[in-house]
């Protein structure tokens, strides 16, 4: 993996793009090798090969498995140079969720979605997630990663303020006001020890009704 397997830290709202750099060299939201590995693990058994993937607040580190042959990947993120870098993108959007929470993209386009260690740098994160059942087709899952390492920015202090299993109910709570089933906490930290990894996947059922709200 480039740059030593760092997941970078995206700039809060208002912030340029540019100063990411400096949270790279800094160190912030380190996961080691072996955590990584089960991000990709964890996309070998939940997306479907040949599928059409879309990577959420996309970056220049893939995590996807080498040597499945997706027909599409895009990225959505607000650093256009490092997602440039990411060799697994077909195309590539440059947008701010946290001012915009609206994706560009049809409904069902997706065969499955992936936000990984970058949850906690969301201000509206409900909104994204329903969207993402939006443009996802029924049954496609949506997987988000985390680990104890990522660390947290303005838009959502609480989750400085919760632990592991915390983030986890909190995020399964995001899920669970949109339009999604067979809604799944898991905790695949790499055997052995080393960096913690969680997850929490749900398959879309589709846009939600019309007139349902929070």
């Amino acid at each position: 993996m480039a740059r030593g397997g760092i997941i970078a830290p995206f700039p809060t709202a208002g912030e340029p793009a540019a100063d990411a750099e400096f949270a790279y060299d800094a160190g912030f939201a380190r996961i080691d090798g072996a955590a990584i590995a089960a991000v990709t693990n964890l996309y070998r058994e939940m997306l479907p090969p040949g599928g059409a993937i879309l990577d959420v607040m996309s970056g220049w580190v893939p995590h996807l498995p080498p040597e499945a042959p997706y027909r599409r990947v895009v990225g959505v993120g607000i650093d256009r140079p490092a997602m440039l870098e990411n060799p697994f993108l077909d195309d590539l959007r440059v947008q701010d969720l946290n001012a915009n929470p609206i994706l560009p993209f049809g409904t069902g386009e997706f065969d499955g979605a992936t936000m990984c260690a970058a949850i906690q740098h969301l201000a509206r994160p409900r909104e994204v997630i329903r969207e993402l059942a939006r443009v996802l087709r029924p049954g496609a899952p949506l997987i988000i990663t985390f680990s104890n390492r990522c660390v947290a920015t303005k838009p959502i202090a609480c989750w400085c303020l919760l632990d592991e299993t915390g983030h986890l109910c909190l995020i399964a709570q995001h899920f669970a006001a949109g339009n999604w089933a067979d809604i799944r906490c898991l905790d695949r930290t790499p055997e052995g020890g080393g960096q913690p990894l969680y997850a929490v996947i749900g398959r879309s059922l589709g846009p939600v009704p019309p007139g349902e709200s929070d």
